[in-house]
């Protein structure tokens, strides 16, 4: 068994730069936890605190329920796969891998053992005796997971190990990665701002925005109930669209959402999920729109009563065309197609209501409760409320170091 326990992990650099603010979550024995967030958001952070390779500033790290904040890295029972591979250039492949046994003065006939099996698992048995230099990136970089398995830890790390390589490469390294999982003990714990991986791979997912928790759950969940506006954009590809400003009004047949002359019947399951709507409506109250590329679709012509535009920019991605289509309102939406479409062809779009998103307009959370169709799991992280885009703006702004004007002396 192995678990990771963060209880209120913060990180304050010297300078005064915050990089983590009271960062709680807890896996179980072989969960995938995938981190996940863009440039600055403190995943490679909280992997080297829970490595041991940086302190905390406040808060506990606790892997089998034993806090080891204080703990040294060889003595956390942790391994760790970074960006690069690392290895030593004078040593060949398996003395690579047995380098961290040998520090730790194993038995020749448990090094044999372990490198042997990792070379199985991994498909290094042909290069063991070969030099990195002499090998691909793809290659290096199996063998620096090897080197990670063979010390058998409770506990794995991925700093994103799969930035360097192409897609083809990430592709092959991504079910090797999968693969090993399945088959070994312990938990791990991967790094990466590449949302198909994240999405392959995690059994949850932490969502981080500029040091700060913004959601954790399961990969699907997160796609569907996203907790405030910068899951929802983060969470999907291509990425959503949002409609800021608009309005709920009441109509003879329930509700509606307007936004620069674009009306949104709004259907029975979205009204009965805005639980606040009798607030919001006719109030003036604003809310924030979204809407997935893959709940619209254009259409060439009209006459099927979808929303008039024009089609812009037109990408096939992952056997799907997309387009960038002006409506008649002056909103500009992606949108799903056909290959037939060319740019400047009018067109209508159709939108599939019943899975439109609704955030507040002002602190970004989302308006919709969950229903049915959300798949409960047994952690608490699940009930997880992130903090408001204002207060966000808040900590950040009172955590940011402070910025001295220091002018060159005229000499």
């Amino acid at each position: 068994m192995a678990s990771l326990k963060l209880n209120g992990v913060n990180k304050i650099y010297p300078s005064g730069e915050s990089a983590l603010f009271n960062i709680e979550f807890q896996t179980k024995d072989k969960e995938f936890i995938v981190i996940v967030g863009g440039e600055a958001s403190g995943k490679s952070t909280l992997l080297r605190i829970i490595a041991g390779l940086e302190e905390p500033s406040s808060g506990a790290v606790l892997i089998d329920n034993k806090d080891v904040t204080d703990v040294d890295p060889k003595d956390r029972d942790v391994a760790m796969v970074f960006r690069s591979s690392t290895l030593y250039p004078a040593l060949n492949v398996f003395d690579n891998m047995a380098f961290g046994l040998r520090l730790r003065k194993a038995p020749q006939a448990v090094i044999e053992q372990r490198v042997k099996a990792a070379a199985a698992i991994l498909g290094l048995e042909d290069v063991l005796y070969r030099k990195p230099k002499t090998l691909s990136a793809a290659v290096r970089q199996r063998v620096a997971i090897g080197r990670a398995i063979v010390r058998e830890p409770r506990l794995y790390l991925f700093d994103e190990p799969l930035s360097g390589l192409d897609d083809a490469l990430r592709a092959d390294m991504l079910n090797v990665i999968i693969n090993l999982q399945a088959r070994m003990e312990g938990a791990f714990v991967y790094a990466t701002k590449n949302l198909a991986e994240a999405m392959a791979i995690g059994t949850r997912i932490v969502v981080l925005k500029n040091g700060l928790l913004q959601q954790i759950d399961t990969p699907q969940n997160l796609y569907d109930y996203p907790a405030n506006a910068y899951v929802a954009f983060y969470i999907g590809a291509p990425t959503i669209n949002f409609i800021k400003d608009a309005l709920i009004s009441r109509t003879e047949q329930g509700y509606k959402a307007v936004a620069d002359g674009l009306e949104i019947p709004l259907p029975q399951s979205i009204a009965d999920r805005f639980t606040d709507i009798a607030d919001y409506a006719d109030s003036g109250k604003k809310v924030l729109l979204g809407i997935r590329p893959e709940d619209a679709e254009v259409k060439l012509g009209g006459g099927f009563g979808g929303y008039e535009c024009t089609v812009g920019k037109v990408e096939a991605d992952n056997d799907r065309t997309y387009a960038e289509c002006a409506l008649k309102c002056g909103i500009s939406m992606i949108v799903r197609g056909q290959e037939q479409l060319s740019s400047g062809a009018p067109a209508e779009i159709a939108i599939d209501a019943a899975h439109l998103y609704i955030f507040d307009n002002d602190t970004r959370l989302t308006l919709l409760a969950r229903d049915s169709g959300y798949k409960k799991t047994d952690f608490a992280e699940a009930d997880f409320v992130p903090l408001t885009f204002g207060e966000e703006q808040q900590i950040i702004e009172k955590l940011s170091p402070k910025k001295t004007d220091k002018k060159k002396k005229l000499r």
